[in-house]
């Protein structure tokens, strides 16, 4: 199943998501990735099993507890985690997952399929949410020219 171009053009259309995989530490690339999409204006709803805020922010301990639906969910777990969060995704109602790079499962993404989620896997969210920073943007740029941008 190949990400399109058209997914990830669905995926960061809206401007609000959850995200499975921050740290209560804060560290790692989901809370960096939080942090980051927050930034630059997206509204961000973290998920920690047991961390009560993120950053300072709210933060909830599945994706069933959230205070309103969400349809989509960026992944940012290891790939042995991703098909029981997917999992949670459906049960949640979302129809969107972004596998971030590196989070993917063949699990995961065979339940993707089956359910007949729009699912973008193997590319970083930070590279196609507007403005992208300047490593992204060199990033972006090294992928376009390798031929890795989903078209």
């Amino acid at each position: 199943m190949a990400t399109t171009g058209s997914a990830i053009q669905r995926f960061v259309l809206d401007r609000t998501m959850a995200i499975v995989g921050v740290s209560s530490r804060g560290k790692g690339f989901g809370n960096a990735a939080y942090k980051e999409l927050k930034s630059r204006g997206f509204r961000v709803l973290p998920i920690h099993p047991t961390a009560r805020a993120i950053q300072g922010d709210p933060c909830w301990p599945s994706l069933a507890a959230l205070p309103e639906r969400v349809e989509r969910v960026l992944v940012v777990v290891k790939p042995a985690q991703a098909e029981a969060v997917v999992r949670d995704a459906i049960a949640a109602g979302a129809r969107q997952i972004w596998l971030q790079q590196g989070a993917e499962s063949p699990e995961a993404l065979q339940l993707c399929k089956d359910q007949g989620l729009d699912v973008v896997h193997g590319q970083c969210i930070l590279m196609f949410t507007e403005p992208v920073g300047s490593f992204h943007t060199f990033h972006r740029w090294v992928w376009k020219v390798l031929g890795k941008i989903p078209q």
